[in-house]
């Protein structure tokens, strides 16, 4: 990379186990930058930007297209990086499918690698806080009591919790499993890369949760003791990612498959009242949505995120540019995997 940049290297507190929390603020031989000057990537580029109607701020990333870089990016407007940080070369290995990456009201950043483990890091790549679980995959979301919600879809089996709740001392303190509502028939024998492939959870306004089954083609909201309260979705949503509750009452997801884009659906009447233009099914999956402040819905694919008006009109695409996936497998696991526009501070 090039351009002026502040930086911290340093090595302490590792500690290895199946279960652990790290809490010392160290770095595990990770690098953070800060540039002063914008840096381009010749392998990322803006090719459409209204002004006019984009809502403005940085876009934060996971970047995994080049397995020997993966990363975690925040770009401007223009598509250029202005923070950076590197994953540690022992842990490249567990990046995408599901790597998922938010900002934190801190503005530290939360992230995951699936397989094994999720992470906090400060601005300057400092680990302040991990919950290291081979069992967890695709989502993390913090709580505002400081407790952090993680999934398990990636190979879960019937066994498994898919999702737990765990406090800053890594102890569970709740926990779904699918088992206890879905052990029966048609739901039983299916198995498609896990059993359920849990690939997204959140803790809504009313302190039930949204829970993603991915394998199962619908969402299903679960009270505190882990009832079902009901399924959403169904005979609408094929193999969904990261659904999200619209304040309104709509839901939000990115369909993988039929229709393969982002789709709205009115909870009361069932039908979608708003969907992205399609994407192209075995060039850019479509695997994360998001509603911005001004209306406009941003949308992630493999090779591409997109801004959409309310009516559809592109105001704003990234691009990787030049660069080809072996097969739609190497695909599904590189590229680009959730994205998030972070307002000016």
């Amino acid at each position: 990379m090039f351009g002026d940049k502040s930086n911290t290297f340093s090595i302490s507190c590792i500690v290895l186990a199946s279960v652990i929390v790290i809490g010392c603020g160290a770095t595990v031989g990770n690098k953070a930058f800060t540039y002063k000057e914008p840096v381009t990537d010749p392998d990322i580029y803006v090719d459409i930007y209204n002004p006019d109607k984009a809502w403005q701020g940085t876009t934060l990333l996971a970047d995994n297209h080049r397995l020997e870089r993966s990363r975690i990016i925040e770009l401007n407007m223009q598509g250029q990086i202005v923070w950076e940080y590197d994953l540690p070369e022992y842990l490249k290995q567990y990046t995408n499918p599901g790597f998922d990456v938010k900002r934190l009201p801190n503005n530290n950043i939360l992230f995951v690698l699936p397989l094994n483990g999720v992470y906090e890091i400060s601005r300057s790549g400092d680990i302040v806080w991990s919950y290291m679980d081979s069992k967890v995959s695709h989502d993390a979301d913090r709580l505002p009591n400081g407790n952090t919600l993680v999934v398990f879809g990636g190979g879960d089996r019937m066994n498994d919790p898919q999702v737990k709740e765990i406090n800053s001392k890594g102890e569970i303190v709740w926990a779904w499993y699918a088992r206890d509502h879905f052990n029966k028939p048609p739901y039983k024998d299916i198995y498609d890369e896990g059993w359920t492939h849990t690939n997204a959870v959140s803790r809504l306004p009313n302190d039930n949760t949204l829970i993603s089954l991915r394998n199962f083609n619908f969402v299903v909201e679960v009270d505190p003791r882990g009832a079902v309260v009901r399924t959403i979705g169904e005979g609408i949503f094929h193999r969904q990612h990261d659904p999200v509750m619209l304040p309104h009452g709509n839901i939000l997801v990115a369909n993988h498959q039929k229709p393969h884009r982002a789709i709205e659906v009115d909870l009361n009447t069932g039908k979608i009242v708003w969907q992205s233009p399609g994407f192209e099914r075995d060039a850019t999956p479509v695997r994360d949505a998001n509603r911005l402040p001004n209306g406009n819905t941003l949308v992630t694919g493999t090779t591409k995120i997109i801004e959409f008006t309310a009516e559809g009109e592109i105001v704003w695409q990234l691009k990787l540019k030049g660069v080809y996936f072996a097969n739609q497998r190497s695909m599904r696991g590189l590229g680009f995997y959730k994205a998030e526009r972070i307002a000016p501070q």
